[in-house]
């Protein structure tokens, strides 16, 4: 089982942090206690700019859930549809080759599911199988490929697709200015991400999966997910998520390491989600690396923010395409979300 493909795709609308922390302010005006609260939050989210799914000026005519989940399903045919071609292309597979196609995104719904959309708009197999995955948001790039890996270690002479869209800016809601949302409206971005995962029988390079390993934190529900309302969804948003993470995440991976006679030390490339600067900052501390060690994660979340789901996988691209370890490099690819949980992939390039 090995990862022959990754790429991403982003919409053209692309604004600096600055100009979205004054479109905001504006837009709340007197609402904001402390507009200074605001720049700060937005200062202190480490981002340059974002992505946005639509121009800024349209969100003002979006007022229901119906419109912005519209928008939502729009977004992700053309975004998923143009990640997945390129993550193709760069693999130099077949379309046909493609036997299960997995879905991953929290930030809109659909039915049929927008994997049905996909397999219609790329002219894959009638008979792909299906596997969309709502709900667990932030870890649910790394879950993608674990459970993409699950099904190419059944079926090796297919290639599993994982692909994940996310329009975070379709989610912000308007009348909630709890510290939440506020951090939340400076640190989220649209975007989505392609990666494609062969089984044994494909010869085309790429970092092996060796193993996978899921992890739910009993009673953590609360820490991070959405309040669904007639108006949408709502970002819960704890502070407890870096604590949560310095708590678990050192351990999760010395045990997981453990199951193969690995240690930290034989890690050679962290491919960790974004978070945000507090995430990341508690996942150095948690797995006892400098900055450096998380320096493309760093990178990601500077020119594009988190992108939830496809955040893990656009760093997994830059590791493929512009800093690709050495071959024989021991690595691990990692996201924490909703549950509270995490998921681990070992892979080895």
């Amino acid at each position: 089982m090995k990862i022959i493909g990754a790429s991403s795709a982003f919409p053209s609308n692309y604004y600096p942090q600055q100009f979205l922390t004054s479109a905001l302010s504006e837009y709340w005006g007197d609402q904001l206690p402390n507009p200074g609260v605001l720049r700060r939050l937005h200062v202190n989210a480490c981002v340059d700019g974002r992505h946005l799914v639509r121009p800024i000026q349209d969100y003002y005519e979006m007022h229901t859930f119906g419109d912005f989940n519209r928008v939502w399903m729009e977004a992700a045919e053309e975004l998923g549809s143009k990640a997945l071609c390129r993550a193709v292309n760069q693999a130099e597979v077949s379309r046909g080759e493609i036997g299960a196609l997995f879905f991953v995104s929290v930030t809109g719904i659909s039915s049929p599911s927008m994997d049905a959309r996909l397999i219609n708009k790329l002219k894959l197999s009638p008979n792909t199988r299906r596997i969309p995955i709502f709900g667990l948001g932030c870890v649910a790039g790394a879950a993608g490929i674990a459970r993409a890996a699950e099904y190419v270690k059944a079926y090796p002479s297919q290639v599993a697709a994982l692909v994940s869209v996310e329009a975070c800016s379709l989610t912000l809601q308007r009348e909630d200015l709890t510290v939440a949302n506020l951090i939340s409206s400076g640190l989220f971005g649209d975007g989505a991400a392609a990666v494609l995962v062969a089984g044994d029988d494909f010869e085309q390079p790429g970092p092996e999966i060796i193993a996978t390993r899921s992890t739910l934190y009993p009673d953590t529900e609360e820490v991070m997910g959405w309040k669904v309302s007639e108006k949408g969804f709502q970002v819960m948003l704890s502070p407890d998520v870096p604590k949560v993470i310095r708590e678990h995440l050192g351990e999760d991976v010395d045990a997981f390491l453990d199951e193969h006679d690995l240690r930290r030390s034989d890690i050679g490339a962290w491919v960790l989600h974004t978070g945000g600067p507090k995430v990341l900052e508690a996942s150095q501390e948690a797995l006892g690396i400098d900055r450096e060690a998380l320096a493309t994660s760093w990178e990601c979340l500077r020119t594009m923010g988190n992108l939830s789901s496809a955040s893990v996988l656009c760093v997994l691209e830059k590791f493929m395409t512009s800093k690709r370890p050495e071959p024989g490099t021991w690595s691990i690819l990692a996201a924490m979300g909703p549950g509270f949980c995490s998921e681990l992939v070992l892979l080895r390039w």
